[in-house]
């Protein structure tokens, strides 16, 4: 496994204070959000189709029900994700607490 390639090498990263790498972790946290947002919308994409098909007898109820299990599973990691996304906006509120009490 090789060495994962970053868009810069870290000798040229811009000088960033600390406003202003607090601003990109939450912006972050919104592109991750977007990203979860859309595999939900799939998801429930997912459960329609399959609700169509099972409706008009082209899919079985163990296929359904094996669907269901599919997009549950999925979700239940969103929710795992979320968590840690909550986790991460805990710690940056922290942080800016913190720089204002200084």
């Amino acid at each position: 496994m090789g060495m994962p390639n970053f868009p810069y090498r870290f000798n040229e990263l811009p000088d960033l204070d600390k406003d202003q790498v607090l601003l990109f972790l939450l912006a972050t946290v919104g592109q991750e959000e977007l990203a979860l947002a859309h595999i939900m919308n799939a998801e429930g994409e997912k459960i329609q189709a399959a609700v169509a098909k099972f409706e008009s007898g082209r899919l079985s109820v163990d296929e359904l029900l094996a669907i269901n299990d599919n997009v549950n599973d999925t979700l239940k990691t969103v929710v795992k994700k979320e968590m840690l996304l909550e986790f991460k906006v805990d710690k940056i509120l922290e942080i800016l607490h913190a720089m204002k009490r200084c």
